[in-house]
């Protein structure tokens, strides 16, 4: 996990991301990362539109953004 949070940090790519908050909520988002720790990352959430720390301990999936099908496409 480590190594695409880096390869993303380096190549400006955004993620999309299910985390589970410290409370027990579990959201989608799509991230941005800024910096990688050891446990910890640093990365702007297009959900909350601010930069957050996150627990790599409390993602439950994370990957490059999912192109969505359009219907006609």
């Amino acid at each position: 996990m480590k190594g695409l949070l880096h390869k993303a940090s380096t190549a400006g790519e955004r993620l999309e991301m299910i985390y589970l908050s410290n409370e027990g909520e579990i959201t989608q988002r799509i991230i941005k990362v800024k910096k990688v720790g050891e446990n910890y990352f640093r990365a702007y959430c297009y959900t909350r539109n601010q930069i957050r720390t996150f627990s790599m301990s409390n993602i439950l999936s994370i990957g490059p953004v999912r192109k969505h099908l359009r219907k006609g496409a």
